[in-house]
This record gives structure tokens, sequence and C-alpha cells, in this order.
């Protein structure tokens, strides 16, 4: 259904177009493999200042992509993924602060990827895309920074994944960040949720239908296991007790029926999200890839595991939220980086936000935790 002018400029950034940089210069990744001249696309919403220090970056967390706000088309169902934090008089005021969001490379929201041509061979790159750390995206979002002429970011800030590219700017580009704002993330992954991604990976290389990340010449995809590897991690994101909540243990047609078809509601509900990922068509190859991401993060190890060490330099100030019932990124997963900073007496505010809603919670309009940024925020923009 097309949507009103009203529907869409009411408290949003409205009608938005992406845009896409070609970036004639080599990227050397940190698994040794050079990119050339690759592709990032990115949304922008607000206005860059006269002054060009008012720019926020968005970094998106494993599924996300560079459409955080507002629409695409006056027919879209639903406006950007983190539309509810950007925008007019929202915690990110897009009357304030200029915002850039781009696609992290190997993703298939527009940057190289999977999906791209690989210049070598003219056919897509497919399963033969590099690996790509946390670093890479930090070099390749720097080039963009310099291609839009501005010196530094006043804000670099995201959930989950994108909070570990919060981090990982403000140690390698100590002077470019003024504020780093990391929201439900954590200094490395714990060996739970590496098994969890491995699961994920492995419902996805064991589908018939993904042909060692060749589907595409074969005019297929492999859904199923997709389906599978998108409902762990989607249970992963939600706490136990939202879970009850919501489902509790009831049946979808009041009874038993001794079977091992769908019978219970959380196993329709966990069903549904597979399949609306499926619908999304996010592709295979570059979900397996944004899970080694995950696993690969540690900033800390280059500093023999001393993340106090990895944090040094950083000039920033930090934000740091957790949020309660989170336990894929738990609360003492962010004191971690919290105790880092401040045992190199950086200026640092943490809080844990009460909420039952899980590791989701950081895209969520919780009143506490939009109350917090829009503070923080507001003295920025005031400075």
């Amino acid at each position: 259904m097309r949507k009103s002018k009203e529907e869409i400029n009411h408290n949003s950034v409205g009608l938005v177009i992406a845009k896409n940089q070609i970036i004639n210069s080599s990227l050397k990744l940190d698994s040794g493999t050079t990119l050339k001249d690759y592709n990032l696309c990115y949304e922008t919403y607000g206005i860059l200042n006269k002054s060009r220090d008012n720019a926020i970056l968005i970094c998106h967390a494993l599924t996300g992509d560079q459409h955080a706000a507002g629409y695409n088309d006056a027919t879209d169902r639903k406006p950007g993924w983190w539309d509810n934090m950007i925008g007019p008089g929202k915690p990110v005021d897009t009357n304030k602060f200029f915002v850039v969001c781009p696609n992290n490379l190997g993703g298939c929201g527009g940057s190289t990827g999977p999906l791209s041509q690989n210049p070598s061979t003219g056919t897509a790159y497919g399963p033969d895309f590099p690996i790509i750390t946390v670093r890479d995206w930090v070099e390749s979002q720097n080039q963009l920074l310099e291609i839009l002429e501005i010196e530094s970011w006043a804000v670099v800030m995201g959930g989950s994944l994108g909070g570990m590219q919060a981090m990982q700017w403000a140690i390698d580009y100590p002077d470019k960040v003024k504020h780093s704002l990391i929201i439900a993330a954590a200094p490395k992954l714990s060996t739970q949720n590496i098994a969890f991604n491995e699961i994920a990976r492995q419902a996805i290389r064991s589908d018939p239908n993904y042909y060692n990340g060749l589907y595409k010449t074969k005019n297929t995809f492999p859904e199923h296991g997709l389906k599978l590897a998108r409902m762990v991690g989607h249970l992963t994101y939600l706490s136990d007790d939202i879970l009850h909540t919501k489902f509790g243990r009831e049946l979808k047609k009041g009874k038993i029926e001794f079977g091992f078809d769908v019978e219970f509601e959380i196993e329709s509900y966990l069903k549904y999200q597979g399949e609306s990922f499926i619908g999304q068509r996010f592709d295979a190859n570059s979900y397996l890839l944004m899970t080694k991401t995950l696993d690969y993060f540690d900033p800390a190890e280059k500093y023999d595991g001393k993340l106090s060490d990895a944090l040094k330099k950083c000039q920033a100030n930090f934000l740091v939220i957790s949020f309660s019932s989170d336990w894929r990124f738990s609360p003492t997963r962010s004191m971690e980086i919290v105790r880092a900073l401040l045992e190199n007496d950086k200026n640092v505010i943490y809080s844990e936000i009460e909420s039952e809603l899980g590791h989701d919670s950081f895209l969520l309009p919780i009143p506490q935790y939009h109350r917090i940024l829009s503070t923080y925020l507001n003295k920025i923009a005031v400075t």
C-alpha cells in the first residue's frame, strides 16, 4: 500500500535514495587478500554543517544494511531497521546531525560482497569472496570518510556487531572519533556464541542446494539451511522471560496431536522468522561471512589478550550500554569494556537498561534507553 506524504514525513527522514561509492584504491585485508576498486553502498540523513563536524557513523549488526531509517519507496511496508532511533527529534536527531550508514563489505545490501562480480573471473565472487574482519570494515569506512571530506566522526555508534565496530574505530583511528557509543556488545565472542554461529553455518553448508557456495550457478538457493540458521540466531536474540511471556507452552490447536508438525506457538513463531528471512533473500554466503567476522573479533589479541592495552591510545569519550536480559552479550561483557577503559582513565559512562526483551532490545524504542541516548547526543550537539 502506498503511504501518504504525511505518513512518510511525520517524524521521519522521509524517502531516501542509497548512494554508491566506488573506492578506486586497494584495500589490504587482514586475511592477506587485496580488494581493488570496491563499492560501498550507503545512506545519509540530515545535513552536514559548514564546519563538517556533526557527522555520525551508524554501524549495522549481523544482517543489517545501509537502510537504517526512512523509506526507499512509498510502497515499503517497513522503514529502515533503526528508524525509531534516527530522525527529526529522535535520539539521533537529523535536525542536528549528519548521519552516514554504510553497508558492510561482504554484505548483500549493495556493497562489494559475494554477489558482486569478481573482476578476475567476470562472474560473481560467491564463496571465493575473502573473509572480512571488523578492522577491514573500519579501513573501508575510513576511505569513505576521506571521500566525504570529513576530518572526524562526531560519533561512531552501533549495537551488537555494530558496537564492536564502534570500539574498533576508537582503537584504530583515535584522532577521528570524538565519541564512541558501544551498545549491547562485547570485547570478543564467548565460546558459546562461537558455537551458535557454527551451528548456523553448518545448517547452511549442509543444505543440498548450497553446492559449496556455488548455488547461483545452479539457479537455486539454500533456503532450508538459511532458514534454520536464522531460527537459531533469532532464538539467541530473545530472553527466556520474553519467550515465556509471549508463548509459554501454548499449543496452536489447543491440544497435543502426538506428531512432528508444528504444535507449540513458539515453534510456529520460529518457523515464521525463518521463512520471513528467506523472503528478504539475504545471501547465504554473506551470512557465513558475517558470522565469521563476529567470531574473529578480538581487538585485544594483538596485545597479549589485554583489552586495557588495546584501548590505551583511544581519545574518544565512551558511552557503553547493556540490557539486563541480554544473555548473548550480557552486561558482564559490557563491564569488561568499561573496566578496561577505566584502567586507562578514559572518560566513560555506563548504563544497564532494564529490559525483558533480550539482545534485540538495542533495536527497540525502550523509553529509558532512548532518554539516555537523547541526553548524551543533545549535549554533543550543543557543545
